[in-house]
């Protein structure tokens, strides 16, 4: 089969401008927006405090043999927990009703827009097609919309938070860290945008196998009059092969993914500690600074 215009395509140079108008669905949401963001830095906030309540937990309670400073230390450390639990809680729904909401908006804006094209657009453009993007693409939006961009935001600011108290904890891990972070990072990225494009690939796959089964459908007398089933059955099986073989790939680069981040973070993250360990031992730092490390690299190097 000869293969239609993809719907939506665009030049990539607009990607961004297309990305801009997405996000401009939640002007009619900004209170909830706030509340969310509010919500994040709270998050963020008290995250970063647990790092200083090990500290004092180890260095004035265990090493001190304190124990005033030992129950302050863990009611701190409570305090902080129950403030996680409570942004997070309000984050995740805020979050979440936000990109059910704004998706929702999304297909009744798309439905119209299908609804006002010339004639033409439906002469070459496939009806299945139309449906996947209609119900499959919207769905990822809300995933970029409703969890994506928050991690991303809640991940920046943890690292801007993150590497200022590491500077004040001891400047010179921090650097090893800093060192270490592009070493770990630019393999990911690199590879990650070969596991986008396969993802893209894969998608449009799907696509087609819809496509073809709608085509064959609604023409369903028409193949039945020319005994054309047989053929359809075989194109058919081609599509639904082409779309497998387009997932295998797509999950064995998320796999190979996988398997580097966790090889390449873990790996880094050994170093430290074993650095951090031999500063221990010299007394150049002390038991609860290097669990300050621990703590900070394990969640956001």
């Amino acid at each position: 089969m000869a293969s239609s215009p993809r719907l939506m395509d665009r030049p990539k140079s607009k990607n961004f401008y297309v990305l801009i108008r997405l996000f401009s669905f939640l002007a009619p949401y900004k209170p909830r927006v706030l509340l969310a963001f509010v919500a994040l830095i709270t998050t963020v906030g008290a995250t970063l405090g647990l790092g200083q309540g090990l500290k004092q937990l180890i260095d004035a309670g265990f090493t001190a043999q304190n124990p005033q400073a030992l129950d302050n230390a863990l009611v701190f450390l409570l305090i902080l927990a129950v403030v996680m639990a409570a942004g997070t809680f309000l984050r995740f729904f805020m979050v979440s009703w936000i990109g059910e909401r704004v998706v929702a908006d999304i297909r009744q804006a798309v439905f119209q827009r299908i609804l006002s094209l010339h004639s033409a657009f439906f002469e070459v453009t496939r009806t299945g097609e139309i449906l996947s993007r209609l119900t499959t693409d919207t769905t990822l939006l809300q995933s970029v919309i409703g969890s994506s961009a928050s991690m991303a935001l809640r991940n920046f600011l943890n690292l801007l938070g993150g590497v200022a108290m590491l500077f004040i904890t001891n400047a010179k891990l921090t650097a090893i860290v800093l060192l270490v972070v592009p070493l770990v990072v630019a393999p990911i990225v690199i590879y990650g945008r070969k596991v986008r494009t396969l993802s893209k690939e894969s998608q449009d796959r799907v696509a087609d196998v819809g496509a073809f089964a709608e085509e064959t459908i609604n023409a369903i007398h028409t193949v039945q009059a020319f005994t054309h089933e047989r053929e359809d059955e075989r194109r058919f099986l081609g599509e639904v092969s082409g779309a497998f073989q387009a997932a295998v790939k797509r999950i064995q680069a998320r796999s190979i993914l996988s398997a580097s981040v966790i090889l390449l973070v873990f790996g880094a993250i050994a170093v430290v500690m074993w650095i951090g360990g031999r500063d221990v031992m010299n007394g150049a730092i002390t038991g609860g600074a290097r669990g300050v490390f621990v703590l900070r690299d394990n969640g956001r190097l």
